[in-house]
């Protein structure tokens, strides 16, 4: 009975058992229709972020080519005073006559171009005194950290106008103000991203093999850290267009007649009541920016999260 049973427990094929065989892999037409139907279910799931990067591509094309979109000469004038919305002046005209929608088309190369620079200066400045900060610590950590804190203490905007009366009027000296005043903030987060960086393993491979200074930040700290440093820097994006706006609606900004978002603002606003559409329509293309801007920062920081 025993040696019955020890003949049934025996394999029936002597060796190895065959590995299953592979799956047989999906025909090319197969995997062009999965990937577009996972494409549709992302428009369908997130279409804020689709129609949010739609608007800033529109937006490109207003900056790299006004002429193309716009329906008149934005300096001359194109129809009668403070005349309301219609077919021919989409946005009304404004006191003189010219049309709104063809300024808020050209106002918004120097609105979006001196946002991105205030950005760029913030980043490249305060992303590497962050990072030395966090990379080389001690006394130089403590002294940049507590130079930071100080200026935080001061409110964005008032540090933005002391900066203003320092360097004088204009869009270009508007960039640069708010790009000084955006630095504290990007200091804060190069310097917290450099900090988990450094605490990882293999950072202390790389200082044991010798790799110290700016060598360590350019190769690992740099290449780590932009990611998150990047959706930051777009988020800021549309806090420093709003910040040029605003000082450009308080008069230190682009010199009239020179189109721009937050001049017209502040032309239009003595005759809201009668003429809103002169206000209403630069508004809304101002808000719709920032709101388009930093959804789709947040939605390209949560893929790379993920």
């Amino acid at each position: 009975m025993t040696a019955q049973a020890d003949r049934v427990a025996e394999p029936l094929v002597d060796g190895p058992a065959p590995s299953p065989e592979p799956l047989p892999a999906a025909p090319p037409g197969r995997r062009r229709r999965h990937r577009g139907a996972e494409a549709l279910r992302r428009l369908v799931t997130r279409p804020g972020t689709v129609l949010s990067a739609l608007y800033l591509l529109l937006l490109v094309g207003w900056v790299i080519a006004p002429t193309i979109f716009s329906t008149h000469d934005p300096l001359e004038v194109a129809g009668g005073s403070l005349a309301p919305p219609s077919s021919t002046f989409w946005f009304g005209t404004d006191l003189n006559g010219r049309d709104v929608y063809s300024r808020v088309v050209h106002g918004a190369r120097l609105s979006l171009l001196a946002g991105i620079a205030a950005v760029t200066i913030s980043l490249l400045v305060g992303g590497l005194l962050g990072m030395i900060a966090g990379f080389v610590g001690g006394i130089v950590d403590a002294v940049i950290s507590r130079a930071v804190e100080v200026i935080v203490s001061i409110p964005g905007l008032l540090l933005s106008l002391a900066i203003i009366s320092v360097l004088g009027f204009g869009v270009e000296k508007v960039a640069v103000a708010v790009g000084i005043a955006g630095i504290p903030g990007m200091v804060r987060i190069a310097r917290a991203e450099t900090l988990r960086i450094v605490h990882l393993p293999y950072m202390d491979a790389a200082t044991a093999s010798g790799t110290r200074g700016l060598t360590g930040i350019l190769t690992h700290v740099v290449p780590n850290a932009s990611g998150a440093i990047g959706v930051v820097a777009g988020i800021d994006l549309g806090g420093a267009i709003l910040a040029v706006a605003s000082l450009s609606f308080l008069g230190f900004g682009s010199v009239p007649p020179t189109p721009e978002w937050g001049s017209q603002i502040n032309e239009g606003r003595m005759y809201i009541a009668g003429a809103w559409w002169w206000t209403l329509f630069p508004s809304l293309v101002a808000g719709l920016t920032v709101l388009s801007v930093n959804r789709l920062s947040r939605g390209i920081g949560t893929k790379e999260a993920r």
